[in-house]
């Protein structure tokens, strides 16, 4: 059983291979809106027969892009017909009860990493998303109810914002520095960004346990996302690293469906 996983996201696109319960391949490529179905489909077949897996016989999807969301959606109906595909929305079994004003507003990615976060490391827990486009915290109960979260700004938004906005900073690779007190305009901005972030995290991370009411020993954090290995190594409250994480959790999604 060959399972196909997109997660496609404002500026990223993962793509996960399954073979049976095993991710075998991913690769990430940039979340063009002006891509047609059939390059998704020819990205996701050459990826596919690199891989040397066998046909896609099923597709999980989470999307929080409508214009992707259409092409792709025409790259499985003219390509992948007889293909059973499951996008997480409604009428898609997920098993993660939403408690939240308007579960409707909720992002399709944050639902399936509380699943994932949930099956694979046990509530309650906190998933930190940590992206180029926004930094997204969410909270699960020990029941497994998703309970919602706070999103603040990404990486590489607010390096860009601050460097549009100022006449003589310009961007910078994000790495930490060689300390947190950056001795030339770079070292600077990389230790706000990385120290910034790292602080934001963990402060979010807190406050969150406090309103759970849990003893932050018995609570996951799991951390993922295209920016997380940098931040998160200056983080002191994730006990966990994923970068698969919501592919795992689509993956489980298909299970869920089948």
């Amino acid at each position: 059983m060959t399972l196909l996983a997109i997660d496609a996201g404002n500026a990223e696109t993962s793509i996960g291979l399954f073979d049976g319960d095993e991710l075998v391949a991913d690769f990430v490529v940039a979340s063009d809106e002006r891509r047609t179905s059939d390059e998704w489909f020819l990205v996701v077949d050459g990826f596919v027969r690199r891989a040397g897996l066998p046909p896609i016989d099923e597709i999980a999807m989470c999307c929080t892009v409508p214009a992707l969301l259409v092409a792709l959606r025409k790259a499985y109906r003219r390509y992948y017909a007889d293909v059973p595909v499951w996008v997480v929305g409604p009428g898609v079994k997920t098993g993660v009860p939403i408690h939240t004003d308007n579960p409707r507003e909720v992002g399709t990615d944050r639902v399936v990493n509380a699943l994932a976060a949930q099956e694979l490391y046990g509530g309650p827990a906190i998933v930190v998303d940590l992206t180029g486009t926004a930094t997204v915290i969410d909270a699960i109960d020990a029941e497994g109810r998703y309970l919602g979260g706070a999103i603040a700004p990404g990486v590489e938004v607010s390096l860009d914002a601050i460097v549009r906005r100022s006449a003589q900073l310009r961007s910078v690779e994000i790495s930490a520095p060689r300390d947190v007190i950056g001795k030339n305009t770079v070292e600077a901005l990389q230790s706000g960004i990385v120290f910034g972030f790292a602080g934001l995290i963990d402060a979010i991370v807190e406050r969150m346990i406090e309103s759970l009411g849990e003893d932050p020993e018995h609570v996951s954090v799991v951390a993922t996302g295209s920016h997380a290995a940098v931040v998160l190594s200056e983080c002191e409250t994730i006990t966990a690293r994923n970068p698969e994480l919501t592919l795992l959790g689509l993956a489980l999604v298909a299970a869920r469906n089948r």
